[in-house]
């Protein structure tokens, strides 16, 4: 009886042991047919040395590409000539402000002119306005460069799409910012290591800001500052602490490193990297003990126009500006976090502006939280028409 039941329980374990065998074939089966339906879905869109050639050739033909871009001088720079390095194109750079930008394409469009090939934008000109009013042709498709299609390039595991239908925006930039910078002359860090440290009657006349009324980094603050404490937050700092508002982010610095306005909420973090570099007591802080740090994207939306002029020319440029070489010169010019795998931003970026594993970030440039950004929007008009 004894032997009849150890045959049987090790009839048992072995069926056990075989039907393990199996699963595990099973899923080693399933995951090799999806890797494998990976590679072929990369595969396919990833262009031929012919056709790549062709592609350059064409680009060549037109001659140029038109890009609206952020007004800053050393992205004016730095692109266009490396792009002219590499492919002997011209790069017909427009550098306005976001709100100058729609205002411009609105009327161009209207009058059935397409002057524009490539847009780089934030958060709120990319969702609000290009994507809003169906300005954009699908960016997706046009990514066919074998080391932008790669998947292993990219943070995600694959390019980073901020539209809901994963095609129009590719996200460049990952970067944590600032959450605002002081004049240390005049205002200590221990002084400002929260954000209602902002709210100090001390503080009431003395910080700047972005106009929050507009799409920006205005309003990306003040929609942070109201997603973490709500519309009474809001009116403390905009309104009882009497801040000044500009549109132009250069007198924001000035008057930071003069001391005229010792706290501001929108500086340029390049400008002020500049500014310390020079000696100037200026400093940016990170860190504050009630708010989460936060991701943005900045300026790295990646968009391509439909009706392009330059069809060619522009896909080659979205390649090239997706690919290692175009987004390090983008990234390093704009003092930003790409989200290619293969770039080291330590070569030019402070430990605080690369994330961190492990820390829990908010990301301001989601575009599930444009209801919410909307909000703020709406509360920060009344409040301003109040002041």
């Amino acid at each position: 009886m004894k032997t009849t039941e150890r045959g049987t329980a090790s009839k048992i374990r072995a069926a056990r042991t075989f039907a393990g065998v199996e699963a595990m074939k099973m899923l080693l089966v399933v995951a090799l047919f999806v890797y494998a339906a990976g590679l072929c879905n990369a595969a396919a869109q990833t262009a031929t040395a012919q056709q790549w050639e062709q592609l350059v050739a064409d680009a060549q033909k037109e001659g140029k590409v038109v890009l609206l871009g952020p007004p800053d001088g050393q992205v004016r720079t730095d692109l266009p000539a490396a792009f002219k390095a590499r492919y002997g194109i011209t790069v017909e750079y427009l550098g306005t402000r976001s709100a100058e930008s729609a205002t411009k394409l609105n009327a161009e469009r209207s009058a059935g002119i397409y002057s524009v090939d490539v847009v780089l934008a934030g958060g709120e000109t990319m969702s609000g306005v290009y994507y809003a009013q169906k300005m954009l042709a699908p960016l997706k498709p046009q990514l066919v460069a074998p080391e932008v299609v790669d998947p292993s390039k990219w943070w995600n595991g694959a390019q980073w799409y901020m539209d809901p239908e994963q095609t129009y925006v590719l996200r460049v930039f990952n970067t944590v910012l600032p959450s605002f910078h002081i004049n240390t002359d005049l205002v200590k860090p221990s002084e400002v290591t929260s954000a209602h440290a902002l709210l100090d009657p001390k503080w009431r006349g003395k910080i700047s800001t972005n106009d929050p009324y507009l799409p920006g980094i205005g309003l990306f603050n003040a929609s942070r500052y109201y997603l973490q404490f709500g519309a009474d937050f809001l009116r403390r700092l905009y309104v009882e602490q009497n801040p000044v508002m500009v549109r132009e982010r250069r007198q924001i610095n000035d008057w930071l490193a003069r001391g005229t306005y010792p706290i501001a909420l929108d500086a340029d973090d390049d400008e002020v990297k500049r500014m310390q570099q020079e000696g100037l007591p200026v400093a940016a802080v990170y860190a504050l003990t009630d708010m989460q740090p936060i991701l943005s994207t900045g300026i790295g939306q990646l968009g391509i126009i439909d009706h392009t002029p330059h069809p060619a020319a522009a896909k080659l440029f979205v390649n090239w500006l997706a690919s290692k070489e175009g987004l390090s010169v983008l990234a390093r010019s704009r003092g930003a976090v790409p989200t290619r795998t293969d770039i080291d931003a330590s070569q030019w970026l402070a430990a605080e502006m690369i994330p961190k594993a492990g820390t829990d970030y908010r990301d301001m440039h989601d575009w599930n939280l444009a209801a919410e950004r909307q909000k703020a929007r709406d509360i920060m008009v009344g409040l301003l028409k109040a002041r």
